[in-house]
C-alpha cells in the first residue's frame, strides 16, 4: 500500500481513551439544588417546605427554567422572587434558557414570539391572565404580559446569574464546555448546553450540577450531577442535597 493510501485509508483518527473523573465533591458550604420547575408551583412549594424541614436556614440554588409548559408559571416566578428578595444570597435563582426566551419575547415579540410560544410560552402568558386573541397580535400580547408581570418581576428576571460556585461544585442551567474553566464559560453553553458536556469529563476537578436535559432519575457521575426529572410532565421535581463529600437526592410531593 502506498504512503498516500495508508494515510487516508483509516478514516478519522480515534480519540484517546478519556480519563476517569475521580475528584470528590467538596463544596465550601452545604446547599440544596432544585431542578427545572417549569410552571409546577405546587411541587415547588412542596420542595421548599421539605427542604426547610431537612435543614435550618438552608442555602438553596434553583437551576433555571421556572416558566413554560406547566400551568403555574406566574405563581412560580412570584414565589421565587419573594424568596430571593427575602433571603438574599441564601436563595439563588439561576437563568434558564426558557427565561431567556421569555425575555427575548418581551424585547422583540415579532421576531421571537412564535418560537417562544411553541416551546411553552403559551402556558406562561395564560398563567398571567393574558390570551393571544383571534388576531394573534404579539405586540399587544407583549404589552399585556409586561403589565401583568410588573416592572419589578421583569427586571428581577433580567438580573438572574448564569452560574453559582461553591468549592469545586458549580451550578448552572444546562451544562458547560468541559475544556473551559467555569468562570470563562460562554452564556450560550451554560443556558443551552455544550455538545461534549456529557462526553468529555472535566480535568479541573469541578463538579457541574445542571438541569435542562430530562433524566428518569437524578444521578451523580463523571463530574456531572443531573437533576431535571421533568416535573411538569412526570410530577417529579428532584432536589440534590450536597454536603461534605456527599450527594443525596430528594423528592417532595404536594399534599
Amino acid at each position: 500500500m502506498s504512503i498516500l493510501k495508508r494515510l487516508f485509508s483509516g478514516g478519522k483518527p480515534k480519540r484517546a481513551p478519556l480519563p476517569a473523573f475521580n475528584a470528590p465533591v467538596l463544596p465550601d458550604e452545604a446547599f440544596f439544588a432544585i431542578g427545572d420547575i417549569h410552571g409546577s408551583h405546587n411541587h415547588l412549594i412542596a420542595a421548599l417546605s421539605g427542604i426547610e424541614e431537612q435543614a435550618k436556614a438552608p442555602t438553596i440554588i434553583c437551576v433555571g427554567d421556572y416558566v413554560d409548559r406547566g400551568e403555574q408559571s406566574a405563581d412560580v416566578l412570584r414565589t421565587l422572587k419573594e424568596r430571593s428578595d427575602r433571603l438574599g444570597s441564601a436563595f439563588v435563582c439561576l437563568m434558564g434558557n426558557h427565561e431567556q426566551m421569555m425575555l427575548k419575547f418581551l424585547d422583540d415579540p415579532e421576531a421571537n414570539g412564535e418560537r417562544w410560544l411553541r416551546y411553552g410560552g403559551l402556558q406562561t402568558i395564560a398563567s398571567f391572565g393574558v390570551g393571544l386573541g383571534p388576531k394573534r397580535d404579539l405586540v399587544t400580547v407583549r404589552h399585556q404580559l409586561t403589565e401583568a408581570m410588573g416592572h419589578e418581576l421583569t427586571e428581577w428576571l433580567r438580573t438572574l446569574p448564569t452560574q453559582w460556585v461553591s468549592g469545586n461544585v458549580a451550578v448552572v442551567h444546562a451544562g458547560a464546555d468541559p475544556l473551559v474553566p467555569i468562570k470563562d464559560q460562554r452564556s450560550a453553553h451554560l443556558l443551552w448546553g455544550h455538545p461534549e458536556f456529557e462526553i468529555i469529563p472535566r480535568n479541573d476537578g469541578v463538579w457541574v450540577v445542571h438541569g435542562h436535559t430530562i433524566v428518569p432519575d437524578p444521578y451523580a457521575e463523571q463530574g456531572r450531577i443531573a437533576i431535571d426529572t421533568g416535573a411538569y410532565a412526570t410530577g417529579k421535581l428532584s432536589v440534590a442535597h450536597i454536603f461534605g463529600s456527599e450527594v443525596e437526592f430528594l423528592r417532595f410531593y404536594p399534599l
